[in-house]
């Protein structure tokens, strides 16, 4: 048989066949020596496995490997988020019947979840991830998404047995999340799975269907309660410091009053005393001059008028200031003509002149 194939290559090829077999040789080993260039994406990772065995990993752009049989290449997406939903099958998972997609329901195994004050809670998880290390999320998990789901899973049962319901239903789910991120990737970390966990987002965190509207009413509940309370501290902050403002200003006042009279008191005190002490040193200077002051007071609050007796034909005067009143005739009724002139005063405040001129 190695005979009758020789014999078929040589009427194959011309003569001098040996040279021949050698050039196709050649070109055989230059085309698998040549299969050995690859290229990777830019959202790729090479990895290079040597007779089946991971050997190391390979950048984005042009490489090369020894040609199969020797060593081979995977070049998984490394840059895609792929996601995992816990207590839900999403729409693009639900099966396909009579060519209508089903929406989305709840698996209730895994959504069930109980807090930390013993109460049931229904949660819906979704959680992101992508490719980190390709060698070994290729060789170190077998069902990757599978181990991501129930480490998820694990973590988000140990953070919700922790938590209280009302807190996991209000102000806690963004803790709760960072939690079961910092966990999950614990987990994937330890394993050696190669995994990144991007995200995790709470979809749903509700009590359960049965219960939902008494929960509801709990709220509602406690959301008038919490109204209630901050009217009434913004009523409290608004009434007590305006009462303490005003009993200050009332205090203030007093106090203010209070050293104004005695300051008074003792102005008074002290200008009794003076005068005293004046009068018994000198009493008729003290008498002249208490008695000039006490006229110069009541002339300064009385008109005056003052006539020189040697002048004939006095024209009377009449004080039409500020707060004098016009004299009116008897009937409400004006008159045309002027007044009568009354007389000269003769009381107090008027001074008349002499020949000699103004006494005083």
């Amino acid at each position: 048989m190695i005979r009758q194939a020789q014999d078929a290559v040589r009427r194959f090829l011309p003569r001098g066949g040996g040279k021949g077999i050698a050039l196709l040789g050649l070109v055989l080993v230059a085309v698998w020596a040549g299969s050995g260039f690859y290229r990777v994406q830019p959202d790729e990772q090479g990895v290079v496995m040597r007779f089946g065995a991971f050997d190391r990993t390979a950048p984005p752009g042009l490489n090369y490997h020894i040609p199969w049989p020797v060593e081979s290449v995977t070049t998984p997406r490394v840059t895609r988020i792929n996601r995992v939903d816990i207590g839900f099958v999403g729409a693009q998972d639900a099966p396909v019947v009579t060519g209508r997609v089903q929406p989305a329901r709840d698996v209730l195994a895994e959504s069930l979840m109980l807090t930390g004050d013993e109460n049931i809670i229904d949660i819906d998880v979704a959680v992101f991830w992508r490719i980190r290390d390709a060698g070994d999320f290729l060789f170190n998990t077998r069902n990757p998404e599978s181990t991501v789901k129930s480490a998820a899973e694990s973590v988000m049962r140990e953070v919700i047995g922790r938590t209280p319901i009302q807190p996991a239903l209000t102000e806690a789910r963004a803790q709760i999340e960072q939690e079961v991120r910092r966990g999950a990737q614990a987990i994937m970390d330890q394993y050696r799975a190669g995994i990144e966990i991007v995200q995790v987002q709470l979809q749903k965190v509700d009590p359960p269907a049965e219960v939902i509207e008494a929960f509801r009413d709990v709220q509602r509940a406690n959301a008038d309660r919490e109204r209630l309370r901050n009217e009434a501290e913004s009523f409290r902050n608004d009434i007590i410091p305006r009462a303490r403002g005003e009993a200050e200003r009332l205090v203030q006042e007093a106090q203010g009053a209070r050293e104004s009279q005695i300051a008074r008191a003792r102005g008074e005190a002290a200008r009794f005393v003076s005068v005293l002490t004046a009068y018994q040193a000198a009493p008729d200077v003290t008498t002249r001059r208490i008695y000039l002051e006490t006229m110069e007071e009541i002339l300064r609050r009385n008109p005056m008028i003052i006539v020189d007796d040697r002048l004939q034909g006095v024209v009377p005067f009449l004080p039409l200031g500020e707060g004098a009143a016009v004299p009116r005739p008897q009937g409400g009724v004006p008159q045309n003509r002027p007044p009568p002139l009354p007389a000269v005063p003769q009381g107090p405040g008027v001074v008349q002149s002499r020949s000699q001129g103004v006494p005083r």
